[in-house]
């Protein structure tokens, strides 16, 4: 019987539809990334199901709504900060669970951001060992905004290891935890899920990328991907396994592009939209003799379908005591042309627990735009993606059939997975995970010799 694939799952932050080469962009030089999608299959119309990091993460390794699991309920914002009471609830099966249990090495080296709390952390959710920021890089301690956060912590396991860590060197140590990872574990299948602080803010990138970049520090980052992306694969490669590993290249929302250099072009929208440009992003995968090399597929697929189709991958199976929304997309990654058909029959984009607009087919509908600041109003914005992928060309008044079909559709993801606006509880919904006396992972202590004004600084 043949070894169960290795698992290489490398997630980016913040990182736009137009930032990657072999999605259109001219000024950052992603050779690395731009040869797995020349070896695998390159993913146009894929969303998160979120386009703000806690929600999209949680849904991701859960292969559900974020309104399915309670990631709509935090106490303060649409993402989780230092020392909030709530978390991904321990009982949530995520990929890490689902293979841990299926035999799999598992780790997560990087970004967390499912919550801080020990209850909440990746140890506790599948993962046997991290390494990595529980939370966002820019949720550090700084001068300028001394009461704003506690120092950022660097953990392994359940323990911080280090507070204020150099982020322009993080990337490298991380790449380096990943190899020695991958080399402990090489003679048995592993599942490594590589969370990349890069390309949110700050912008704390190593000389080396910022003297190459054409694109500023932005640029930069986005290069310390492709550089990150590169080493992971020499060294799986190096150690004989490439060809029976599993390489998924994805970002966890749309970049937030506003004059850093980010790109979602020719999408609409940013991070925290639910235009395009929020929350379609890049998604190549790589599986030799699975995933024919080369290919390109148009149909509509998501990141809760990681789930089903690594656990397909893995001869294992998606739970079956609780709904999971994703699908197995194995179809799709396998179809030697661009012909196979999405699994979704609707796809809803929500901000925090309401319903903000719905795809079906090629046609999406807006009912309620997000400005900023926490600010949404309503709308009525209808869009033929499959010709106006900018969504410029509104058609809500001149298409009132597909208007009355994509209402209906939003009807049922209402009553099924649920919609504040409309009172509509949803079925089937899980718990948020929640505990008493929070308590942040890190202190100030001005004796200590902290890293800070470099988080001040500029970026770059």
């Amino acid at each position: 019987m043949s070894r169960r694939p290795n698992i290489l799952l490398i997630n980016c932050d913040d990182l736009g539809y137009g930032d990657l080469g072999c999605y259109g962009s001219t000024v950052n030089q992603t050779p690395a990334v731009d040869r797995l999608a020349a070896d695998g299959k390159r993913f146009t119309d894929f969303y998160m199901a979120s386009s703000v990091c806690t929600p999209s993460r949680g849904a991701m390794l859960t292969g559900c709504y974020p309104r399915r699991i309670g990631f709509t309920e935090f106490d303060r914002a649409g993402v989780l900060f230092p020392g909030d009471s709530c978390g991904l609830h321990p009982d949530e099966i995520t990929i890490g669970t689902l293979l841990n249990d299926a035999g799999y090495a598992t780790a997560l080296i990087g970004k967390w951001h499912c919550g801080d709390q020990p209850e909440f952390l990746p140890t506790r959710h599948g993962f046997d060992h991290y390494y990595g920021l529980p939370y966002s890089n820019d949720m550090a301690r700084r001068h300028a905004n001394p009461d704003g956060y506690v120092p950022l912590p660097l953990m392994r396991g359940e323990e911080v290891i280090q507070q204020q860590p150099d982020q322009t060197s993080l990337t490298e140590r991380y790449v380096e935890e990943s190899i020695t990872f991958m080399r402990e574990h090489r003679d048995e299948p592993f599942f490594l899920y590589f969370a990349h602080l890069h390309v949110h803010l700050p912008l704390l990138v190593s000389e080396r990328f910022l003297k190459t970049s054409q694109n500023g520090p932005y640029g930069a980052a986005v290069e310390c991907i492709d550089w990150a992306t590169a080493s992971l694969r020499a060294e799986l490669e190096s150690l004989g396994l490439l060809d029976n590993t599993i390489i998924i290249f994805t970002s966890d929302n749309g970049s937030r592009v506003s004059g850093e250099g980010g790109s979602n072009a020719p999408l609409r929208g940013t991070k925290a939209q639910n235009y395009e440009g929020g929350i379609r992003v890049p998604c190549i995968v790589r599986w030799p003799d699975h995933v024919p090399a080369g290919t390109t597929c148009s149909a509509l697929t998501t990141a809760m379908d990681f789930l089903p189709t690594l656990a397909a991958a893995a001869n294992t199976k998606p739970p079956e005591d609780r709904v999971i929304d994703g699908h197995d997309a194995t179809p799709l990654w396998t179809a030697p042309g661009d012909d196979a058909d999405s699994p979704y029959e609707a796809f809803f984009y929500y901000r925090r627990d309401e319903i903000h607009a719905v795809r079906k087919g090629s046609w999406k509908l807006h009912l309620r735009i997000h400005e900023g600041g926490g600010r949404c109003t309503d709308c009525q914005e209808l869009y033929d993606l499959s010709r106006d992928i900018g969504e410029t060309e509104n058609l809500f008044e001149s298409r009132p059939d597909k208007v009355e079909e994509l209402m209906n559709a939003f009807r049922q993801g209402a009553k099924t997975i649920g919609d504040s606006r409309n009172g509509e509880p949803g079925q089937d919904i899980r718990p948020l995970g929640r505990v008493n006396n929070p308590k942040p992972l890190t202190v100030y202590d001005p004796e200590h010799p902290y890293i800070i004004a470099l988080y001040d600084g500029k970026a770059g």
